[in-house]
């Protein structure tokens, strides 16, 4: 059986196919064309937006491997639709950008629909995490084998 359903892996794929098109059709032309010198935050968003948009291409192939790339997009839209849409929005200071901005992101709220919650608990939660440093056998022994030694 497989741990992810095909079903699941097709709702991954139509997510990342959502991010591809939609960044295809609306940023990606426009940060290609441009030339000459950008703002330094308009040059990172560009850069961030199209490596997104690659990273998701790949995500069409293999949706489970490229799941952080989802997780990111998730927690930084909600951050940001917590900490500067629902403040300004609350204090009736939203401006176009900012309403632009939070219409963009409320996509998000589809995301944790097609995620595959229970994949993502066993593979980054619950499995053990990678070692912090070499294993001691591999240079000569374990330390007990040291001690007998010395």
């Amino acid at each position: 059986m497989r741990e992810v359903s095909l079903l699941r892996l097709y709702l991954l794929r139509a997510m990342y196919l959502l991010v591809v098109g939609g960044l295809g059709v609306f940023a990606v032309p426009s940060i290609l064309r441009h030339a000459g010198q950008r703002e330094l935050a308009q040059g990172i968003v560009d850069a961030m937006l199209l490596a997104f948009w690659l990273l998701c291409i790949v995500g069409l192939r293999y949706p489970l491997r490229m799941l952080p790339v989802l997780l990111w997009e998730l927690v930084w839209k909600v951050l940001w639709l917590g900490m500067v849409a629902w403040p300004a929005w609350r204090a009736g200071t939203m401006d176009a950008a900012t309403a632009e901005n939070t219409f963009n992101c409320a996509f998000v709220v589809i995301m944790p629909f097609v995620l595959p919650w229970g994949y993502l608990v066993r593979h980054y939660l619950r499995a053990p995490g990678d070692p912090w440093r070499a294993d001691r056998s591999a240079f000569g022994g374990t330390p007990e084998r040291k001690a007998a030694e010395a």
